[in-house]
């Protein structure tokens, strides 16, 4: 179905390269983080997080935001604005997340994080961020750069879960972390294999090909891999993908599986479930896919069995990853480009 020669015609940036180096990736933002001195960065009485960003960039800060949201004790918000939430003052700690540092709206955010004193730590390969930061002398976690930025989520997450653990606002997670660095290059072996019987993410592409991909999960662990799976396979296949999660879809979403049967027959549905979630959601789940089963043309469960929370939701994500990349092999479109997103960012350009 898919040979390393059809790869080579379609992917010319090598995405399945950069996806091989995604463990790699992990260890060294792990390596860059836990060397930055975070000692000017105050957090006494510190009242609330905010996490500025867009796409990529922003898609670390709202995993870290799910990922710690039973255990630190501030509020941590993920805005994806021009300028900050108005709540923000010189109790906020701002940090700005741009892998390439020129996101317009982040970096109007980060004159905003300025002005109104905030303290500040920034996240970026360069750009207008690090002249920023370097010119109002704000702390700067400088990572690589040369990738697409939905393809830097290792060093988007990982360099601001480790800063939170120096600042001592979460416990120290290097177990969790050991157990992830492990499952992912495990998984590796049968996500880069071309072996179709042994490649979960080719057989999930495969299933998904000329099909409308809706995703749901419960809102409590699951909910940022739910939008990385609708984010991957609209940016890498170039195709539509919606999701919502459990229960608010219970209250309103549900009904409109009753129409439009000749839409409703396109859908694939694919359920990210974990462990840990509620039991109720659980049962949810099952009642709600009786009503889909009338109407969807498959019904997928994906769930992780890892140890830790974090192990758990890095397994399906980077399943998720995979499968992106495979169904735009098998859409015959290299999946790097994302020329809608360029052609805006132009016609932006020419209005200053």
């Amino acid at each position: 179905m898919i040979s390393k020669k059809i790869i080579s015609s379609i992917d010319k940036q090598n995405m399945f390269g950069v996806l091989c180096d995604f463990p790699v990736q992990v260890c060294n933002a792990v390596d860059i983080a836990a060397k930055v001195k975070t000692n000017r960065v105050n957090v006494k009485n510190l009242k609330n997080i905010v996490i500025n960003g867009l796409g990529g960039s922003a898609i670390g800060g709202d995993l870290l935001r799910s990922y710690v949201s039973n255990e630190i004790s501030v509020p941590v918000f993920i805005n994806r604005n021009y300028t900050l939430p108005e709540f923000a003052d010189k109790d906020t700690l701002a940090i700005i997340s741009s892998y390439s540092g020129n996101t317009e709206e982040t970096t109007s955010a980060f004159r905003d994080a300025i002005s109104r004193k905030c303290r500040i730590i920034c996240v970026s390969s360069g750009g207008t961020v690090e002249k920023l930061a370097k010119k109002h002398k704000k702390l700067l976690v400088k990572i690589p750069g040369g990738l697409q930025p939905r393809c830097a989520l290792g060093y988007s997450f990982f360099s601001l879960l480790i800063l939170f653990t120096k600042l001592k606002l979460i416990n120290d997670k290097s177990a969790d972390i050991n157990e992830t660095l492990l499952i992912l290059e495990q998984s590796l072996d049968d996500l880069a294999n071309l072996t179709f019987d042994s490649n979960p993410a080719l057989q999930i592409a495969a299933l998904l090909k000329d099909k409308l991909p809706v995703i749901y999960s419960s809102v409590d662990v699951l909910d940022v891999v739910n939008l990385r799976w609708r984010g991957q396979i609209s940016e890498n296949a170039k195709i539509l993908a919606y999701g919502n999660l459990f229960p608010e879809m219970n209250h309103n979403e549900l009904v409109g599986w009753e129409l439009n049967e000749d839409i409703l027959k396109k859908i694939n549905v694919i359920f990210l479930e974990d462990v840990s979630d509620n039991p109720r959601i659980k049962m949810r789940m099952k009642i709600t896919e009786k009503v889909f089963k009338k109407h969807a043309a498959n019904i997928l469960h994906l769930s992780s069995d890892c140890k830790s929370k974090l192990a758990r939701i890095f397994d399906l994500i980077f399943l998720g990853d995979w499968v992106s990349y495979y169904l735009a092999i098998l859409n015959g479109v290299n999946p790097t480009p994302v020329n809608a997103i360029s052609y805006l960012k132009k016609e932006l350009d020419k209005i200053k």
